[in-house]
Formats: C-alpha cells, sequence, structure tokens
C-alpha cells in the first residue's frame, strides 16, 4: 500500500504504532502522523491515504467526528479505531460508519500486523479490479473514437459502465482531446488524464479544458501537438478526436509547437496560392516520380525542397499533402518495384509520413532516401549497360574464336577498361576470358574431331590455336584423352 495515515493525540502511542507498522512486513512507502481530528481530515483531503489508525478521543476534532465527515471526501480511507475497553459503545457507533477494524490498548504489534494484511490484500484486490475495469474501458473509448458506426446503445453501455474512470464526466466539465506522435520511451502521466498510447500511430490525452497548459508544459514538451476544440460528454468524443489529429497534421506541417482547432490561421495571398498549387497537379507529382530514374540529382533534391517548402508555409494544406505523397509512393512503387523490393523496411518508414515530429525531420529523411533510391537506380541502369555489353562481347567471341583473341581486343571492341571488362565479364558468365574463350574452342574441336576428317594441325588452327602441340596439350587437360584418342574413341562409337 502507498499511504497510512495515524491519528493519535499522544505522541508516544502514536510513534510505537508506526513502528509496528514499519515492523510488519507491509509495504508501506508512507506513513503520515497527526494529533488531532481536525489535521487528519485535512490531509485526506489533500491526498489519497489508504488505511487510516484513529483513536476515539481526541481534542479539536475526536476520532467519531472524523470519521463521519471524512465520508464526503473523494477517496475514503479504510479506517482502524483504536480506543480503551470503556471507549467500545462508541467504537461500535464508528463501525456503522464505515470503522473496517477495531483495536484495543495497548495495541499489540501481531493484531497490528494481521490487520494491515488483511487490508493489503484488499487494496491490491480492490487495485487490480480496478486496472482492468480501466482496461476494458479504454478498449471502448479507443472504439468511440476510431470507428464511426457506433450505435447509441453501445453509446450508452459506455456512460453507464465506464464514464466515472474518464476525466470529462467530472463536474460537467469541458474536455479536450489533444494528440502527439507516439513515443516508446514516454512516462504515463501522473496527472488525471485519460491517456491512450499508439492509437493509429499517435499518443491521446483527454483533459480537462483548463488543464491544457500544464500538459504543454510537461508530457507536451517536445511540442508539434494537435489540440482539439472544447466538447462534453462521450458522445463528442469521436469528433473531438477527430480535430486533434487534423491539427497533429498541422503542427506537423507548419513545424509548429501546438495548433489549437478553431484558432485563426495567417493569411496567405491568392497569388502564393495559385503558385503552390502547380506542384500539386497532375504533372507536377509526375515530375517527382519521374525524376528519380534520371541521373539529374540536383534538380530531384531541388524540386522536392521547394514542395516541403510550399507545404511548411502552409500554401499547400496537410491534406493535401497526404494525398501528394501517398500518390508519390503508390507510383514510386509500381515504376520502380524490383529496385525498392531490397529496401522494403526503408520504404514502408518513408511512407509513414506523419511519425516524425515534425515536417523538418521527415523532410532531411525523405532527401537522403531519395538520393539513395535515385543511386540504385541509376546503378541499375548501369547494371542493365553491362549486361547489353556483355551479350556484344559473347556474341563477338563465338564469331571470332579462331582469331587471335584475348581480353584485350574484346574489351576494346565494346571500349571498356580493361578492369572493369574482366570483372563484369565474370559476373555475367560466371567464368573468367580465358576459359570461357578456351571452352568454345574445345567445343568446337570436339565437333570437329569426330564429325569431320580434318587434320589433327587443320582443326587447330580452325579452333584458333597456330601452335599444334599448344592444341594438343590444352585438349587433353581439358577432355582427359589426346585429340586422336578422342576421334578413335568417336569412331568407335
Amino acid at each position: 500500500m502507498k499511504t497510512v495515515l495515524v491519528v493519535e493525540d499522544e505522541k508516544l502511542i502514536r510513534q510505537g504504532i508506526k513502528t509496528m507498522i514499519r515492523r510488519s512486513g507491509v509495504p508501506v512507502e508512507m506513513i503520515i502522523e497527526c494529533n488531532n481530528g481536525e489535521a487528519a481530515l485535512e490531509v485526506i483531503k489533500e491526498q489519497q491515504i489508504d488505511v487510516m489508525f484513529t483513536d476515539i478521543r481526541m481534542p479539536k476534532m475526536d476520532g467519531i467526528e472524523l470519521v463521519r465527515k471524512m465520508q464526503t471526501c473523494e477517496h475514503v480511507p479504510l479506517t482502524v479505531a483504536i480506543s480503551g475497553y470503556d471507549d467500545f459503545s462508541y467504537a461500535v457507533d464508528m463501525m456503522r460508519n464505515g470503522v473496517r477494524e477495531y483495536l484495543l490498548k495497548p495495541v499489540e504489534r501481531d493484531k497490528i500486523t494481521e490487520i494491515l494484511k488483511k487490508l493489503n490484500e484488499e487494496i491490491e484486490s480492490a487495485r487490480e479490479q480496478e486496472k482492468t475495469k480501466q482496461k476494458f474501458g479504454y478498449q471502448q473509448i479507443k472504439h468511440l473514437m476510431l470507428f464511426p458506426g457506433t450505435t447509441e446503445e453501445e453509446i450508452a453501455m459506455i456512460e453507464s459502465q465506464y464514464a466515472d474512470q474518464f476525466v470529462w464526466e467530472l463536474g460537467g466539465e469541458n474536455y479536450v482531446v489533444c494528440c502527439q506522435n507516439h513515443k516508446e520511451d514516454r512516462m504515463i502521466p501522473e496527472e488525471k488524464y485519460t491517456f491512450l498510447s499508439d492509437i493509429e500511430g499517435n499518443d491521446i490525452f483527454i483533459i480537462e479544458e483548463g488543464k491544457t497548459d500544464i500538459l504543454l508544459r510537461n508530457e507536451f514538451s517536445q511540442g508539434y501537438v494537435g489540440i482539439s476544440s472544447p466538447h462534453q460528454g462521450i458522445r463528442e468524443l469521436r469528433t473531438a478526436y477527430l480535430e486533434s489529429v487534423q491539427m497533429r497534421k498541422k503542427a506537423f506541417c507548419r513545424n509548429l509547437a501546438w495548433v489549437r482547432s478553431g484558432e485563426e490561421t495567417e493569411h496567405i495571398p491568392e497569388k502564393l496560392m495559385e503558385e503552390a498549387k502547380k506542384l500539386t497537379g497532375e504533372e507536377a507529382r509526375m515530375q517527382r516520380v519521374q525524376v528519380l530514374g534520371t541521373e539529374r540529382k540536383e534538380e530531384t533534391q531541388k524540386i522536392w525542397k521547394q514542395f516541403f517548402f510550399e507545404v511548411e508555409k502552409g500554401r499547400i494544406s496537410e491534406d493535401t499533402y497526404e494525398e501528394c505523397m501517398k500518390d508519390f509512393f503508390t507510383e514510386e512503387r509500381k515504376i520502380y518495384r524490383s529496385i525498392l523490393e531490397s529496401g522494403e523496411k526503408i520504404w514502408k518508414e518513408m511512407e509513414n509520413i506523419f511519425a516524425d515530429d515534425c515536417i523538418g525531420i521527415y523532410e532531411e529523411k525523405m532527401l537522403h532516401y531519395l538520393g539513395e533510391v535515385q543511386e540504385s537506380i541509376i546503378g541499375q541502369f548501369d547494371a542493365n549497360k553491362n549486361s547489353h555489353k556483355m551479350q556484344q562481347a559473347v556474341a563477338y567471341i563465338t564469331k571470332n574464336y579462331a582469331s587471335d583473341l584475348n581480353m584485350a581486343v574484346v574489351s576494346n571492341y565494346l571500349s571498356m577498361n580493361y578492369s572493369l571488362f574482366s570483372y563484369s565479364f565474370k559476373q555475367y558468365t560466371g567464368s573468367n576470358f580465358v576459359n570461357y574463350l578456351k571452352d568454345i574452342r574445345m567445343k568446337e574441336a570436339k565437333r570437329l574431331l569426330g564429325g569431320t576428317d580434318m587434320r589433327i594441325v587443320d582443326i587447330s588452327r580452325a579452333v584458333g590455336y597456330e601452335n599444334e602441340k599448344h592444341f594438343m596439350k590444352t585438349f587433353k587437360n581439358s577432355c582427359g584423352v589426346s585429340p586422336s584418342e578422342y576421334r578413335k574413341n568417336m569412331n568407335c562409337e
């Protein structure tokens, strides 16, 4: 339990009870002492007390009056009455007013321990039940915010079963819904807010209208917050939620600490709006996609910076910005699918356009992302060009294998760097140039040996070997037998 209050006018008895509580084995965070009922009542009004031990006879306000008056407080502690034997009749009267236990003086340590354990189990059980109820209540509230088709019966059920948990029912006060992007390390607030974590990528706070400034100074100190206009009752919650999300998007796009629904925005001249509108038309949208397929990197960065600039200045609305970004990622996916598949995780992250605090952060990430995509596209294009050149190389070798052929001759024919050609050829064929040429020559030599009567020396020249001995050695190393043995074997078949 968190807090125990000991109310006793005699200091030694009060401190003795405090010591016995500490030694009971029941975890207690704080023990508060009061020497009369009047002081104790003020404590109960100011903070939540779990258990109270109170004497009956005390100056200023006795235990009986204390117990009676505290019934009107928001939190009524579980109470244990302490008295002498002669006050038993008073204790009975106190128990009629909700006192849970009765202890006779002198108080025994075992009795204190027994009562504390019993009451602690009751408190823990009540807290677990409250957590469960709150969990289901939050699920209902989440459903109410996210789904437009909530029936009157469902709303009435939420009001009857869960309304007492939520801030907007306290005294009929107006409430506002505040929206900030979700933060994994966010501390659950101590203040009396209704807090819903990670609702469609945002953290949602529902708070009495007058306490918004407290929230802005504490939980929302990092800024970029959307705040709804004031509302009342559960029935208006979805409207308030949608307002807060829209204002959050506006705060994001404008790089503003917070935006309230209904507040006037700066007037923008019509001419500037018309200029910005050009960046949202079909031609501009397709340009942002198509330019990725070019080597014009500076132009790509420039047109995107201009687009983000107009969004931040409010000349492109947050809804139009969102629509343009969705169109871009859809078209990018269609055109550059094969390139994007290798970076699926990054692509998904960039597609979540409101996940960052503000557009300034997102713009920086987006420009970096676009640069990498463009590099990949250019690299893919270069790879395609190399593939075409390797096809030309293979065709040239197949046609000219009988001549004095080497890698320098072929790379010069293709106008390629010697080293780049060597690397690209092996990547394309799976073999180095020398072995690839030898395999073609040996294949043709076997065909001629088995299908013609040509002399071996003539076959040697026909497949590109001027030196007959070199040809014979190469053939045997490749086929395991000499050319004449190969011909003999073929004829035996």
